[in-house]
C-alpha cells in the first residue's frame, strides 16, 4: 500500500506545488476516512479511489478532477458531510463528488427502472460538468479490472451494462483507449471462452506479427524520407473485442480474419497526412471501399484521421491510419485531451463541449419515461452514426438507419410536421428509406402536410417519435399513444333525434340506413374514451406481451388501459371485458410478424452467428437475442426473429435445429 501511494505521488510532478500539496492532502484525508474498509478482494478499500485518481493523472486531468477522484466514495461510504468536505476542499470539489455520488445512490421500485434513472442522472450531471463522467469512466475501468471477486451472475450483469453503456459512452467522448479496455474486460466476463481463444491466438502470433510490421515500417520510412520529415510509425494488433466483433459480423472463424494488424503513421500537419496517404497507396494497392477521410469530415467526438486498408506483403490486408500528433491526442483521450488545467473551470467546460453533449442537453429537456429514455439513449446516442448534408452543405449527424422524416424533425419540428416528400442526391425517395452517409437530403414540405401514424413504424430518432406522438395525441381524437402502444379510440356517434313515426313504433328507412353506415366497425367503438388525454397505458403482468404479439386493450376503472396478449387466459375471467375492450397495436410493429424462441446448446464460439445465418437464409431478420452460459456449461438464450410467413419460420427453425451443438429449441 505504501509503495502504491509513493508511486502515485511520484506522478504529480506536472502540477504546481500548491496544487500538488492539495492533491496529497486529499489523498491523506481519503485514506483516513476509508480506514478499516475492505474490498471484496480483501485489499484496503482506499486502493480503489487511488487507482481511479492514478488513471486520471495519466490522462493529464486537472488537479480538481484528481482530488474529486480521491474523494469520490467518501460522501457515499463514510459519515462525512458535504459541509465538512466543502470547508476542507471547496465547493467545486463537493459538486463533482456529489455528482458522482448521486449517480451511485439512485433508488427506484424496480432494478430496471433504477438502472434507467441512474443513467439519466449520470447524463444530466455530465452536461453540467464533463469531468463527472470522466471520473465515472475511470471508476468503471478499475471496477471492471477487479470484477472476478463478485458472484458470476453479478459479473455478467455489470459487464453487460458496461458493454451497452459505458464503453460506447467512452467512444462517443473520443476516449478510444478507454473504450477498447472496457470492451475487452466486458467480453472477458461475458464470454471468457471466446476472450481466451482470441487472446491466445493474438499472443501466439505476436513475434511473427512484430517481424512483419517491422518490415512494413522500414518500407514506409525508406519511401517517405525525401518527402515528409519526422514521422512516427506505431504498430498495433487489434484489441480482442474488435476481433470478436469481426468474427460475428462477418460470420467467420478466427483463422479466417486476416486484417488483425494495424499500423498508425503520425506527422505534423494535415497536408502531410494526404502526402503520406499517396505514398502508402504507391507502395501497396488500396482495397476498394475501405478508405475513410475523417480529416475532411471529422466524427462528432472530434476524431480526425485517414483510414485506408491495403494489400500488403504476402497478400495480407493491413489497415493504416494517418493523423497528426494533435489528432492522435484527441483520438486517444477525446474530451480529456482538451483539458487545460491552468485555465478556469468555465473555460474548460466550454472547450470540452461536443455535439454529443449538446444532444444530451436537448434530450434532457424531453419528457420521456425512464425506460424509454434508456432504450433511446442506447439506440440513438450510443450506436453508430451516419453523416448527411443539407442542400446548403451543412453536416448533420444522425443515428444509423435514420429516414428523411428523422432528418426533417432534426432540422425543425414544423418541417417534420409538414414533410410530404424528400430527395436524396437530387432523386426523389420514399420517406421510410434509410439514409446513407454523405447523401445530400432535401425535404419537401406542404402547408397541408401532417404526420402520419405509419411514420411511427419507421422513424429512428427519439425526437421524431416524440414529436409525432404529441401531434397525433393532440390532433387525432381516434388515437391515444403511450409506451409504444397505439390505442384506437373512437367516440360513439350521438343518436339521431327520434322522429314522431319512430316513437310510434315505425322506422324511417333513410334514417336507419344512415345509422348503419356510421356504425360499421363495432370493434372500434365498443368503449368510449372521448376526449380523455391523460389515459395511462400499462402492460399486463400476467401475460407480459412483447413487441409483435397480438394484443388487446382493456379499459380498467382508475388504471387506464391495460394491454394483454389476445390469448391471455385471464381475459375470460374479466366480467365486463367485452364492454370495456379497446383496439391496440404496437407503435413500431412491422408488416412482417415476429416469433420468439429459446435455444440450449453445447458451448460453441460461433453459435450466435450460426443462428443469425439460419434466419437470414430465409430472408428473415434477427431483432434481438442474447446467449449466456448456464451452470451446466451450456449456452442458453432467447431470440426474436422477424419473417414474412409461417413457412419461412418453420424452415428457419429447422435449420437452427440442424446445428450440431443445439440440444433443445422451442417457441416461446
Amino acid at each position: 500500500m505504501e509503495h502504491t501511494v509513493t508511486k502515485f505521488e511520484g506522478k504529480l510532478a506536472r502540477y504546481t506545488d500548491p496544487r500538488r500539496k492539495k492533491i496529497v492532502e486529499a489523498l491523506e484525508y481519503a485514506e483516513l476516512k476509508h480506514k478499516g474498509q475492505k474490498r471484496l478482494s480483501g485489499e484496503p478499500f482506499f486502493i480503489h479511489p487511488l487507482s481511479v485518481a492514478s488513471t486520471l493523472v495519466d490522462m493529464q486531468m486537472d488537479y480538481e478532477t484528481i482530488i474529486a477522484a480521491l474523494l469520490h466514495d467518501v460522501l457515499e461510504d463514510t459519515e462525512t458531510s458535504p459541509e465538512e468536505m466543502k470547508r476542507k476542499f471547496g465547493g467545486q470539489i463537493v459538486q463533482l463528488v456529489d455528482g458522482i455520488t448521486k449517480i451511485s445512490t439512485v433508488r427506484a421500485k424496480s432494478k430496471t427502472i433504477q438502472e434507467a434513472e441512474t443513467l439519466r442522472k449520470m447524463l444530466i450531471a455530465m452536461t453540467k460538468d464533463i469531468r463527472v463522467i470522466i471520473i465515472k469512466l475511470a471508476d468503471k475501468l478499475h471496477n471492471m479490472s477487479t470484477l472476478e471477486y463478485m458472484a458470476p451472475e453479478r459479473q455478467k450483469a455489470i459487464a453487460r451494462e458496461c458493454l451497452e453503456i459505458y464503453a460506447p459512452l467512452a467512444g462517443r467522448l473520443g476516449m478510444s483507449w478507454l473504450k477498447d479496455e472496457l470492451e475487452d474486460l466486458s467480453l472477458k466476463h461475458l464470454n471468457p471462452q471466446v476472450y481466451n481463444h482470441v487472446s491466445e491466438a493474438i499472443s501466439a502470433n505476436e513475434d511473427k506479427n512484430h517481424t512483419y510490421l517491422h518490415k512494413v515500417k522500414r518500407a514506409i520510412h525508406r519511401e517517405v524520407k525525401h518527402e515528409v520529415e519526422n514521422i512516427k510509425v506505431d504498430t498495433r494488433a487489434k484489441h480482442i473485442y474488435s476481433v470478436y466483433r469481426k468474427m460475428k459480423t462477418r460470420n467467420k472463424e478466427l483463422n479466417e480474419i486476416y486484417d488483425l494488424l494495424g499500423l498508425r503513421i503520425r506527422c505534423n500537419t494535415p497536408s502531410e497526412c494526404y502526402t503520406l496517404l499517396g505514398i502508402v497507396h504507391r507502395l501497396w494497392p488500396p482495397i476498394e471501399g475501405r478508405f475513410k477521410d475523417y480529416i475532411a469530415m471529422p466524427k462528432t467526438n472530434q476524431y480526425q484521421s485517414l483510414h485506408t486498408t491495403v494489400m500488403c506483403y504476402e497478400g495480407r490486408l493491413l489497415e493504416i491510419q494517418i493523423r497528426t500528433h494533435a489528432m492522435h491526442r484527441t483520438a486517444e483521450h477525446g474530451v480529456a485531451a482538451h483539458w487545460a488545467y491552468k485555465r478556469s473551470s468555465r473555460d474548460k467546460t466550454r472547450q470540452s463541449e461536443t455535439n454529443f453533449i449538446h444532444k444530451l442537453k436537448k434530450w434532457n429537456n424531453l419528457s420521456i419515461p425512464s425506460m424509454e429514455y434508456m432504450d433511446e439513449i442506447k439506440k440513438e446516442l450510443l450506436k453508430d452514426s451516419i453523416y448527411v448534408f443539407t442542400p446548403r452543405g451543412h453536416i448533420v449527424e444522425m443515428p444509423k438507419g435514420s429516414t428523411p422524416v428523422d432528418f426533417a424533425y432534426h432540422i425543425h419540428t414544423e418541417i417534420g410536421h409538414h414533410c410530404v416528400g424528400a430527395k436524396t442526391d437530387g432523386v426523389i425517395t420514399t420517406l421510410n428509406t434509410p439514409l446513407k452517409s454523405t447523401q445530400v437530403v432535401e425535404v419537401m414540405t406542404s402547408p397541408n402536410g401532417s404526420p402520419n401514424l405509419n411514420w411511427l413504424k419507421f422513424v429512428r430518432t427519439g425526437k421524431a417519435r416524440s414529436r409525432i406522438r404529441q401531434w397525433l395525441n393532440k390532433h387525432d381524437d381516434t388515437l391515444f399513444l403511450d409506451k409504444n402502444i397505439i390505442a384506437k379510440k373512437k367516440v360513439v356517434p350521438p343518436q339521431p333525434p327520434v322522429s314522431e313515426k319512430t316513437a310510434e313504433g315505425g322506422t324511417h328507412f333513410e334514417e336507419k340506413d344512415k345509422i348503419v353506415k356510421e356504425v360499421q366497425d363495432q370493434e372500434r367503438i365498443i368503449f368510449k374514451i372521448g376526449d380523455e388525454k391523460n389515459m395511462m397505458i400499462s402492460i399486463a403482468k400476467c401475460c407480459h406481451p412483447n413487441t409483435g404479439d397480438d394484443i388487446i386493450g382493456f379499459v380498467s376503472r382508475g388504471r387506464g388501459i391495460i394491454v394483454h396478449r389476445k390469448d391471455c387466459p385471464n381475459l375470460k375471467h374479466i366480467a365486463d371485458f367485452n364492454e370495456r375492450r379497446i383496439v391496440v397495436e404496437w407503435e413500431a410493429s412491422s408488416p412482417r410478424t415476429t416469433k420468439r424462441f429459446r435455444v440450449t446448446s453445447r458451448m460453441r464460439n460461433d453459435l450466435f452467428s450460426e443462428i443469425e445465418g439460419a434466419v437470414r437464409k430465409y430472408k428473415g431478420h434477427l431483432i434481438e437475442g442474447r446467449l449466456e452460459e448456464d451452470d451446466k456449461g451450456h449456452l442458453t438464450g432467447a431470440f426474436t426473429m422477424e419473417m414474412d410467413g409461417e413457412e419461412d419460420y418453420k424452415k428457419a427453425l429447422k435449420s437452427i435445429r440442424t446445428i450440431p451443438s443445439v440440444l433443445n429449441l422451442y417457441l416461446l
